[in-house]
Order: structure tokens, then C-alpha cells, then sequence
């Protein structure tokens, strides 16, 4: 044994400096100092908690608390988040001895010169083995584990900002399109009413029949807008009430058809802040410590291993002399070094390498994917205000010309015509109206989601400890 300890001592020397070192990692570019979207004098102040509470719906608040403790989504998340633990548990578990209970009993008949001889033997014994972690090769392991089980972690945060505001969204636009409908009935019955009148003249003589088809026309439309709107509201109403872990159904959603007033937009605070709130980075971030964590795993799969194995038992044999029976123990020192294996090991400490350099990259990338997803929110954000502005304005003047189009029909100085074009525009310019609140109240969550946020650790642990969340409460 002891002529090993010289080359044990030449590994230790010829590879001790070749021992990974954990790979520092940079971002794409240099962070800008304020977004270009929004002016740096706002950027000071921190990202919304919990946004959806701006909105001031008690509706859309129970329906957060409802997709929170039954989504199905999140379920099979909590799922995977148990499996890395048991993970992380198994992997932790070979760093510490193990302990084997082993018995065996039996009777057997051999022949003798004397005649045949019947005995009983059987044995009891404790056996113990511990792999001395010379090279960090077990602790490397548990700690791509931890890096694992804390990157499903920051999954489960992602999915409850993209599920939260995937509910609003959808909340929203089922109001968005009762209020259509509202808008498509009061249309219905303009047109209906206004289709009376022109029969009325028609049958007295004062215009020409198509004015009847136009004015039947304008009726059969805006009825076929409203079938569109009823089946689009189906859909919206089906997706939440699944959102929810629940059939399909009508009534999920509630019956709110009057868009809300949209809340101040939500400040973007600093661009080096947004890494930190956004759980998708972050579980990119772990995901490349658990590639390097591998890495030095695999260069440790080079170099030799020491495992101690140990028994210590009592046994009994029946033996044509007599009972041999006692106790009997034992200890191994185990040392195991790989030679030769085609280069099967620096092949996989390579590999391991490749990894990291893709985990690196694709979170380079999501960084870029994520900035540019805040300043498309800013920009949409801005610019949809505006919109609304315009055809706020828009929709006085069509309002307008529809009035001064139906009194100067009325009174015999115009034909229909000029009065179909003002109803299709006034329509149409209300429907636009209502489309781009509600767009704005879309653009107003997409920017949440963008900016990521710290409530959802809080709602974790409220479903993980439900007594100790009650209890502060």
C-alpha cells in the first residue's frame, strides 16, 4: 500500500492546479443608465408590488386569489418543484455515510465420511462506506443540484407573473366585448329605428326604395358585428374559467361591461434593477452556476476515488467438528483511479464546457429579449394614450356629423346615403374607441409582466405554509 503513496502524491501535484474555477458572467452590453422610453426623472421610483390592486377591482381580486389556488399550471409547477427537492435531497445524501443492515439464515445437508451432516448457519452483519471527497466531487454535485432546485424555483415565480397577468388580460378584454355589445345593441336600435323612418317616407313617397335597402343593410351589419362580439366573448370567458381550474363556463368572469378607468402607467425604475425582478433571468442566471457546478464535477470524474467500506457482524455455522460461532468484523480502504477510457471523461468535461457556453449565451440573449420587452411596453404605453386622445375627438365629431346628417334627412335635404356613412363612421369610431381603452389596459399589464417584480415569493410561501400564512394574516 504504501508504494502508492508516492504517485497518489504525483497526482495530487500534476493536477491540483487544473481544479475548475467558476466562470464570472457578464451581460451582453453595458446597462444603459435610463430607459429610452421613459424619462430618468420617473426611473427613481420602484416597480408596482401586487399591480393588479391599481386597477381597484374587487372582481379581478378574487379572481387572482382563485388562480392562485387552483390554476392546474401552477399545480404541476409545485409538482416539479417537489421532484427537484427530492433531487437535491438524493444527490446531498452521497456526501454522508451509509448504513446497511444485511442477514441471512439457512439449513443444508452435506455428506460426511461419517454419514450425511444436517446444520443451520446464519449470519448477521452492519456494513458501512463513505467516499472521502478528496476532490469536491460530491459537494460539486449537490451544489449544480441547489442551483437546479433554485432555478425550478424562480420557474414557479415566472409562471405566476405570466399566469396573473394572462387572467387580467383576458378579464379585460371579457369586459372590452360586453361593452361592444352594449355599443353593437344601442347601434341595433338606432339602425332599427331609423330603418322605421325611412319605410315611413318610402311608403308616403318621399324616397326611393334603395334608401330602404340601404337603411336594411346598415341593420343586417351591425347584427352580424354583434354575433362576432357574443362568440368572441364565449371564448374569453371559456379561457378564464380554465385559467381557473374550472369547465368551461359563462359566469367565471363576472358581468362588468363598463371599461374602467386605466391606472397611472407603472414606473419602469432603473434598468439595472431589472434584472433582479425578473424571475426569468434569475433561473437563467442559476441554470448557468448549475452548468459550471457541472463542469468541476466532470474533471473530477478524473481523478481517483477513496471509498472506506466497513462490516461488523456475528455469524454461526454448524460444522460436522461443532458450532463455530462469533463475532467478525472488517475494514477496506478502497482507492479507485481511471486509466484508460478512450477519452470518454475528457469528452464529457468538454460537453460540460459546450453547456455553459450555451446556458451563457442564451441568458445574454434573454437580458436583450427582456429590455427590449420593457421599452416596447413603454413605447406601446405612450403612444396608445395618445391614440385614445385622438379618437376621443374623433368620436365628437362623428357624433356630430351624424346628428346634423339625420336632421337634414329628416328634413327632406339629403338623401339616406350621407346618413348611412355617418352611422357606419360613428360606429365604427366608438368600436375603435372602446378597443384602444382596452388595449391600453393590456399595454398597462404587459409593461407589469415586463418588469417582473418580489409578490410572488410572498404567494409562494402562502401556499406552501397555509397555517403560517393565516396566522399573519
Amino acid at each position: 500500500m504504501l508504494k502508492f503513496i508516492p504517485l497518489l502524491i504525483g497526482v495530487l501535484l500534476l493536477t491540483g492546479c487544473s481544479m475548475h474555477q467558476p466562470q464570472e458572467v457578464g451581460l451582453p452590453a453595458e446597462l444603459p443608465e435610463q430607459y429610452l422610453e421613459q424619462p430618468s426623472a420617473v426611473n427613481k421610483t420602484a416597480s408596482p408590488e401586487r399591480w393588479w390592486l391599481s386597477f381597484n377591482d374587487p372582481q379581478l381580486d378574487l379572481l387572482m386569489n382563485e388562480l392562485f389556488a387552483e390554476n392546474l399550471q401552477l399545480a404541476q409547477a409545485f409538482a416539479r418543484l417537489e421532484q427537484s427537492r427530492a433531487v437535491l435531497g438524493s444527490v446531498n445524501s452521497n456526501r454522508y455515510p451509509s448504513l446497511n443492515l444485511e442477514g441471512q439464515a439457512g439449513r443444508s445437508r452435506r455428506p460426511q465420511l461419517s454419514g450425511d451432516f444436517t446444520g443451520d448457519n446464519w449470519q448477521l452483519a452492519a456494513s458501512a462506506a463513505f467516499e472521502v471527497d478528496l476532490w469536491n466531487r460530491l459537494k460539486s454535485q449537490r451544489a449544480a443540484a441547489e442551483k437546479d432546485f433554485a432555478a425550478v424555483l424562480e420557474d414557479l415565480n415566472t409562471l405566476y407573473l405570466g399566469l396573473s397577468a394572462q387572467l387580467a388580460d383576458l378579464y379585460y378584454q371579457a369586459v372590452a366585448l360586453r361593452a361592444q355589445l352594449e355599443l353593437t345593441d344601442r347601434t341595433i336600435r338606432s339602425s332599427r329605428e331609423t330603418l322605421a323612418l325611412v319605410e315611413r317616407r318610402y311608403q308616403k313617397g318621399l324616397v326611393q326604395s334603395i334608401d330602404v335597402y340601404q337603411a336594411r343593410q346598415s341593420l343586417t351589419g351591425a347584427r352580424a358585428i354583434r354575433h362576432l362580439n357574443e362568440a368572441n366573448l364565449a371564448v374569453m370567458e371559456h379561457a378564464i374559467s380554465v385559467l381557473l381550474g374550472r369547465y368551461p363556463d359563462r359566469d367565471s368572469s363576472g358581468k362588468l361591461a363598463l371599461i374602467p378607468s386605466t391606472p397611472e402607467a407603472f414606473p419602469a425604475g432603473l434598468p439595472a434593477e431589472l434584472i433582479a425582478k425578473r424571475p426569468d433571468l434569475q433561473a437563467a442566471l442559476r441554470r448557468i452556476e448549475a452548468a459550471d457546478a457541472r463542469i468541476a464535477t466532470a474533471i473530477t470524474e478524473r481523478f481517483p476515488r477513496i471509498n472506506l467500506i466497513g462490516s461488523y457482524g456475528r455469524s454461526s455455522q454448524d460444522v460436522s467438528a461443532g458450532l463455530i460461532e462469533g463475532n467478525f468484523w472488517s475494514f477496506l480502504g478502497q482507492l479507485t483511479m481511471p486509466v484508460l477510457d478512450a477519452g470518454r471523461r475528457k469528452a464529457e468535461v468538454e460537453r460540460s464546457r459546450a453547456v455553459l457556453e450555451q446556458a451563457v449565451a442564451a441568458y445574454q440573449q434573454q437580458v436583450l429579449v427582456a429590455f427590449r420587452e420593457v421599452e416596447d411596453a413603454l413605447a406601446r404605453n405612450r403612444t396608445t394614450e395618445l391614440r385614445i386622445e385622438q379618437l376621443v375627438a374623433t368620436e365628437s365629431s362623428t357624433a356630430a356629423t351624424l346628428r346634423l346628417a339625420t336632421n337634414r334627412y329628416r328634413s327632406g335635404l339629403t338623401d339616406y346615403l350621407p346618413v348611412l356613412n355617418a352611422q357606419r363612421t360613428h360606429f365604427e369610431v366608438q368600436s375603435r374607441l372602446l378597443s384602444a381603452r382596452q388595449q391600453l389596459l393590456t399595454e398597462r399589464i404587459s409593461l407589469a409582466r415586463a418588469l417582473g417584480g418580489n409578490w410572488m415569493p410572498a404567494e409562494i410561501a402562502n401556499r406552501l405554509n397555509p397555517e403560517k400564512a393565516e396566522n399573519h394574516e
